[in-house]
């Protein structure tokens, strides 16, 4: 791969990408352009190289014609459209476009990402490599103009800028930092280029030597409209999930109070635990110890039932690795009269996350005990 300055192709930083060696499946992360996203991204499943392979099926899909395959408003139906593989070929747009063009469509989106095409097997599809006898040699000015009806639907600024001989350039970008590989893509229209040059062919050796990207920015829009606009829905995807592993580590911690469990509850607590509590008389309580007496002389004992429930959680997260939970707790069990009672505590704690594991350090009590002394 050229780093020459004037190399034809360019590989352009959007943030979200990464490098991977060879085959590697793993789960990296759920973020990009909602359109753009392969079944096996939006199934959460490990995936690799060949999400790259379905990002440009779906942008060769938007240069031929002007719009995408999978498109609608509401975002879970588009998601859904997306793991169907639900798209086709309408009329009259794709009336003039080659079935060769179609068929290299087919198998780069595919869904099964095991049976789709690969970067090396498109290079030698003869849309690719023998376009002077396969590919049309018409002008589609149509696709212009409907990309440009598409992207003001959208409400997104039109970035093509259409000069009287046009023709295709990829421009591709590429940084490296450490492990790290940001990569984007964005498409203009230009002047007149060499008749070798192939910009598709060009984004897929990119796929080929080992920078599988994570992201596959919009190829039609402004890069700093695209972070700010069009990756929301898809963040907001992301910080959804964040949010419920809070609430989910937090409810684990309740779940080891009333079992009784103080090895669990340990784990899960960093070792300088401060929090405030009604138990503690308003005093700051700093460390396991204060705890492990309610645990050892009262929680481990309790033979009767105990259950709690998580009320209007409210989690704000700070930054990747640390995060505050807000929320009302309702605990019942069973005094000992053998009654049914209830009990409410209103609970903040703070947590951070440590070699990829979230820790409580600290969190404030206030209304009745959180274990109930009755």
């Amino acid at each position: 791969m050229s780093k020459c300055k004037n190399a034809a192709v360019k590989l352009a930083d959007f943030g979200l990408a990464i490098e991977v060696q060879g085959d590697q499946q793993a789960w990296f992360g759920f973020a990009g352009t909602p359109g753009y996203l392969s079944p096996e991204v939006l199934r959460k499943e490990a995936y690799g190289k060949p999400v790259d392979i379905w990002a440009c099926g779906v942008i060769l899909y938007i240069l031929l014609v002007g719009y995408p395959p999978f498109w609608d408003e509401d975002q879970h139906k588009l998601y859904q459209q997306i793991k169907a593989g639900a798209y086709d070929f309408p009329s009259p747009e794709w009336d003039t476009v080659t079935p060769e063009a179609k068929n290299l469509i087919n198998q780069m989106l595919t869904i099964n990402p095991a049976k789709r095409i690969t970067a090396q097997e498109a290079l030698k599809h003869p849309w690719v490599c023998q376009r002077s006898t396969v590919a049309s040699m018409m002008h589609r000015q149509e696709t212009v103009e409907c990309l440009k009806k598409f992207n003001a639907r959208r409400k997104l600024k039109v970035c093509l800028h259409v000069r009287p001989a046009c023709s295709w350039c990829a421009h591709v970008c590429l940084t490296s930092n450490q492990r790290f590989v940001n990569l984007g893509i964005s498409l203009l229209l230009t002047g007149p280029l060499p008749p070798q040059f192939n910009p598709f062919a060009h984004l897929l050796v990119c796929i080929q030597c080992n920078y599988s990207q994570i992201l596959i920015e919009s190829p039609f829009c402004d890069p700093q409209e695209s972070s700010d606009s069009s990756n929301t829905t898809v963040e907001d995807e992301d910080v959804k999930a964040r949010k419920q592993e809070i609430i989910k580590i937090t409810e684990q911690l309740i779940e080891a109070i009333n079992n009784g469990d103080f090895e669990a509850y340990a784990k899960i607590c960093d070792p300088g635990l401060t929090s405030f509590e009604p138990e503690a008389l308003g005093n700051l309580v700093e460390g396991m110890d204060f705890h492990r007496f309610y645990f050892e002389n009262l929680l481990a004992k309790n033979s009767k039932p105990i259950h709690t429930t998580i009320l209007n959680p409210h989690v704000h997260l700070i930054g990747e690795d640390a995060a505050c939970i807000a929320y009302i707790r309702l605990t019942q069990y069973v005094d000992g009269q053998g009654r049914p009672r209830s009990s409410q505590s209103e609970e903040t704690r703070v947590w951070h996350r440590r070699d990829s594991k979230w820790q409580n350090i600290h969190f404030h009590c206030s209304g009745a005990p959180a274990a109930p002394l009755q």
